[in-house]
This record gives structure tokens, sequence and C-alpha cells, in this order.
């Protein structure tokens, strides 16, 4: 073996001992790279057997690529790889420490559009009206709500029908409200970097890391987390978003590329 990490993905619904479809351009990439990789099928987390294909080398450190995971979750999935003799690349702690904005935001707060943080039961609209911005950005802990009026409004009022049609079409608000100042930003200039061990990569090999995503992998501890830069309307550079890197899609990203980084890492 090349490596002492390996892989995890979920595991096809259907045949578990196989990678779903969805992450096999990534398993055939980190293949080619030298690197083993498993799968685990997510439906029996918490069993007392966990399906996870092939066997774990014991002593290995598993880094899993897969959906988002709730944190009870992935204390399970930690949970599944320990007992295996394994361990785990990104603890529990670290999870959270990216999972939840609340958590990364006092961090980076100089380098981020001003937030506040809400529960569901406060009188949203009258805590918005205090603030006096022109417009908000809603979401929640994790992610923005996209309901029919969108995550951006510009009246108070409207918060309670965003927050109804969230709780209608996703059944759920993870965690509580955040509400961040709304900043002009330059359209398709978002930017996915990606931090291992406190360097950071870009997407393509020759392209310079902002300094903005330099000062995130000095301040987030965490050994594997993603980084969103965006270019504000006034030329001044933005993070919109930091978030755990195993459950960090490859957007604008290829699989080779992702690859390359773990095998820089070695």
């Amino acid at each position: 073996m090349a490596s002492n990490l390996i892989f995890l993905f979920p595991s096809d619904y259907f045949n578990p001992k196989q990678v779903d479809r969805m992450y096999l351009d990534q398993v055939a990439s980190l293949s080619d790279a030298g690197f083993d990789t498993a799968a685990i099928s997510l439906e029996s987390l918490g069993n007392s057997s966990p399906k996870i294909s092939p066997t774990l080398s014991q002593s290995a450190e598993v880094v899993y690529r897969g959906w988002m995971l709730s944190p009870s979750n992935y204390e399970l999935l930690v949970s599944a790889i320990e007992s295996m003799g394994a361990c785990a690349f990104t603890s529990l702690a670290e999870y959270l420490s990216t999972h939840y904005l609340p958590s990364w935001y006092p961090l980076v707060a100089d380098l981020t559009p001003e937030t506040k943080f809400y529960s569901i039961d406060d009188d949203l609209e009258t805590e918005l009206g205090a603030l006096g911005w022109e417009r908000f950005f809603i979401k929640d802990y994790v992610k923005s709500l996209k309901t029919s009026v969108g995550a951006i409004i510009d009246r108070p009022s409207q918060i309670g029908t965003v927050i109804a049609q969230m709780q209608k079409f996703r059944g759920t608000i993870e965690g509580g409200i955040c509400v961040r100042r709304f900043e002009e930003f330059v359209a398709e200039s978002e930017k996915r970097y990606f931090v291992i061990r406190g360097k950071a990569f870009a997407a393509s090999l020759d392209e310079e890391i902002p300094n903005i995503v330099e000062e995130c992998a000095l301040r987030i501890q965490s050994k594997f987390f993603s980084v969103d830069a965006i270019d504000r309307e006034d030329g001044v550079k933005r993070i919109v978003e930091i978030g755990d890197g195993q459950v960090s899609d490859l957007v604008g990203w290829s699989a080779e590329r992702f690859a390359q980084l773990w095998a820089h890492d070695r």
C-alpha cells in the first residue's frame, strides 16, 4: 500500500460492497494515485456490525468522502472506523469546527459578511428590523434556505415566509438561523479551495492561492476543510463558506486534481 490513508465512500444501496456510482470517478483517481478505497453502508451506522468493505486496515487513517452527515451520524461513523482498529482522519471535534457556521465564524469574522445567530423560536422579524440592514442573506447553520422567496430578502417581514417554507420543504432547520449581512459579489467569481494539514490548494496546479484563503488555513484548526472565496464588487476577496472537506463537493475540481492533493500530503 502506498499510504496508510484509506478513502471511505458511501456504498451503493443495492450492493453494499460497491461504492455509490456518484463517487466512482474519485475512486478511480485515488486508486490511480496509489490509495486504497472502501465502501460503507451508511444505513448500517449504529448497527453492532457496520457494513464496511473491504475491512479497514488496522492503524490506517480513514478519510470519509460522501454525503453530509449530522453530528450524531458522524460520531457513529468514527465509532465504526475505530471498531476495526483504524482511526478517522478528521475527529468529531474537527468535523464540528467546520460543519456549523457559528463554530468557524468567530475565527474569520473579519474575512466574511457580518452574521447574527438566532433560535427558530426568536422573534425574527423584530430582530432583523433592529439590525437596520438593507438586505439579509438567510441560512441555517449548514445550508442556505432555498425557498420560493429565496435566501436573500430585503424586508424583515419576509422572514416568516422563508422559515415556514424551509420547514415545509426540508422538514428541518439544522441548528438555528444565521442572518448574514448582504454584500454585492461579482457573479461567477466564487471558487473552492481545499486545505489539508494547514496547506491550501486550488483547483488548478498553477493557480495562486488568495491571501484570504491562506489566512483561513492558519486560523481553522482542522486537518481537512474547504474554503469558498468570492470577489466583492469593490475588488475585495471575501469568504462565503467554510465546510468539512470530507463532505464538500468537488465544485470546479477534477477528481484527478483532488487525488493529487493527497499524493502531495504523503
